[in-house]
Formats: C-alpha cells, sequence, structure tokens
C-alpha cells in the first residue's frame, strides 16, 4: 500500500512538471511581449515615429519570441500626445487527455508626462 501512493505521488509530480514545462514559455514569451509592448509606447510617445515602423518593430520582437501572431493583429494608435498599442492572440497547447487554447491581449497606452 505505501509503495502504491508513492507511485501516485511520483505519477501526479511528472504530470505537473509536464504541465509547467508546456505552459511557462507561453507565460513567459506573453509577459516579454507585454513589456516590450509598454516600452514601445512610452518610448514612442516622445518621437515622432510612424505608426508602422512601430507595429513592425512589435511583429518582429513576438517572431523572436515564437508568438503566432500576423502584423494586421497588432493595432498601434497615435492619440494627441500618446500611442496607444494593442494584439490580442491565441496559443494552442495539445495535452495529451484535453486541448487547452490560451488567450492573451497585451496592450498599453503612453502619454507625455509634458
Amino acid at each position: 500500500m505505501r509503495s502504491l501512493k508513492a507511485l501516485v505521488a511520483f505519477a501526479v509530480f511528472i504530470c505537473l512538471v509536464y504541465v509547467a514545462f508546456r505552459l511557462v514559455p507561453v507565460y513567459m514569451s506573453s509577459y516579454q511581449l507585454q513589456d516590450a509592448i509598454e516600452e514601445e509606447a512610452r518610448l514612442d510617445a516622445y518621437s515622432n515615429k510612424p505608426e508602422q515602423d512601430i507595429k513592425d518593430a512589435i511583429f518582429k520582437k513576438a517572431q523572436s519570441l515564437d508568438i503566432p501572431i500576423t502584423s494586421d493583429q497588432i493595432k498601434v494608435q497615435r492619440q494627441g500626445a500618446g500611442v496607444s498599442i494593442s494584439t490580442a492572440y491565441t496559443v494552442h497547447i495539445d495535452f495529451p487527455v484535453h486541448p487547452v487554447d490560451l488567450s492573451f491581449t497585451p496592450n498599453s497606452a503612453s502619454k507625455r508626462a509634458f
């Protein structure tokens, strides 16, 4: 009986490690893209960089992070003294028992301080 409990505990542990192995990189990429969007919005609020160039920079960052996104999914708007950047994408993860679709919506809006 004791060895059965240990075997079940080991199996549960292995399952948790597998799930973490599949999920952590997806969430880390999402956080890195969110950080890149916030930084781009903050810096571009003070520049005259065209919206297309901002979109291209975000798209390149998303590609470097292996995020499944198209350039059309990235929305950039100049609003007076600020910049708004938003996007939405879904990542499909095939778990053996239950496939999962994770939706992410990184965005940022920044205005000039003066």
